[in-house]
């Protein structure tokens, strides 16, 4: 049971990276609303994302240098 949730959790961040940078790589620059919104959209076939959890794989992705946080902290830059 709870390997089945752990396994099902880790691929869950990494099909929401995975859409994140997907997003970005075509948009180039979104505010952090926008991102969320789209991530959600694109998503909700597969699972019903938490904001929280994308909010967590964006700081990830950030640490990684995919992303950069804009100097008004409300959006994003594609990096990569």
């Amino acid at each position: 049971r709870k390997e089945t949730k752990d396994r099902i959790d880790e691929e869950r961040k990494h099909q929401t990276e995975a859409c994140i940078v997907r997003i970005m790589k075509d948009r180039k620059h979104m505010t952090h609303n926008d991102l969320i919104n789209e991530v959600t959209r694109q998503l909700a076939s597969r699972f019903q994302p938490n904001p929280m959890n994308i909010k967590k794989r964006i700081e990830g992705l950030i640490e990684r240098e995919y992303l950069e946080r804009c100097e008004d902290r409300k959006s994003y830059n594609y990096l990569a």
